[in-house]
């Protein structure tokens, strides 16, 4: 069993930026990765509201300057999943990935979330045949087709506008008479000549014969259905914490989001979160940051007095 001072489990920008500030406090962690370095960031296209880039970057660019950032003061990034945790002894952790077991005297959390399902026929059967949860990662094959996007808010703006680079059409479906993204965001995609509006309408069935043709919608106020030929769906309408292996060793909130204190400290002390496993509100990589930045600190100050 490798015995560490720190495991982050999670890659994200609140995992790096924990990884980074225990490293400088000599603690020399270790990044469990999970199954995507970087988390969401890394297949986010244009990222314009993080400070200190004024003409934008884009998410793997900023997940490589943090990683880079990250190992420069001794972190260690494995990439592997974690499998199986046992939190209920207190500290020292297990944490068991698929290749190896480890001991840690203090865990930070950031596994993130990950994007909801719309739950409808068709929709499990058709991924990577299209039906998609990223733009940046498929947007390129769907070169002069016409796609839908599911969804109203930032992120499904962000995607629809990434996906004009390379589609005839993006129609955006919207269960709502109005967008919840951002302004910016809005006067973007409104001004988007590729980009068309459904609005009060939901998806209730994505058909195909081994790929994507059409989409069963429904209007929310009158009731009335239909049918939308399209070569893809994009699916954008929130997410859910990673937060299963967790559940009876930690404390959740309803929506199963780990449950923490000032100090960033979940239920069981040693175990600290940061990011969008504990965080429903915010959700931007700026709060990831700074949140993983107090429980980096937090974990420090913990280890130190235990001592």
């Amino acid at each position: 069993m490798q015995k560490e001072k720190v495991i982050v489990i999670g890659s994200g920008p609140a995992g790096l930026t924990a990884a980074l500030y225990t490293a400088r406090a000599n603690l020399q962690p270790l990044v469990i990765s999970g199954s995507q370095l970087g988390g969401q960031i890394s297949i986010t296209n244009e990222v314009e509201n993080y400070p200190g880039f004024p003409e934008g970057t884009t998410g793997p660019e900023l997940v490589d300057l943090m990683q880079r950032q990250a190992e420069k003061f001794g972190t260690r990034i494995l990439i592997d999943e974690v499998s199986e945790v046992d939190f209920r002894n207190g500290s020292p952790f297990t944490v068991k990935t698929h290749g190896d077991t480890f001991e840690a005297e203090v865990i930070i959390m950031c596994v993130g979330a990950s994007p909801k399902r719309l739950g409808i026929p068709g929709e499990e059967e058709m991924i990577g045949r299209g039906v998609s949860f990223c733009a940046t990662c498929d947007g390129f094959f769907f070169r002069e087709k016409d796609v839908v996007v599911v969804g109203g808010g930032d992120s499904a703006m962000e995607e629809a506008l990434f996906l004009t680079r390379f589609v005839n059409e993006v129609k955006i479906i919207h269960r709502r008479g109005e967008l919840r993204a951002g302004e910016a965001l809005k006067q973007r995609a409104f001004a988007n000549e590729k980009m068309s509006f459904v609005w009060d309408t939901v998806v209730d069935e994505i058909k195909g014969n081994g790929k994507v043709q059409a989409i069963a919608t429904r209007n929310t106020k009158s009731g009335a259905v239909g049918e939308m030929a399209t070569d893809g769906v994009f699916i954008y309408i929130g997410h859910y914490p990673n937060s299963d292996l967790f559940k009876d060793q930690l404390d959740m909130d309803e929506a199963e989001y780990l449950l923490i204190d000032k100090r960033m400290m979940t239920s069981m002390p040693g175990v600290f979160s940061a990011g969008e496993i504990s965080d429903p509100v915010f959700r931007q990589i700026a709060t990831s940051v700074g949140q993983g930045t107090a429980a980096a600190m937090m974990a420090e100050r913990w280890l130190a007095e235990r001592e």
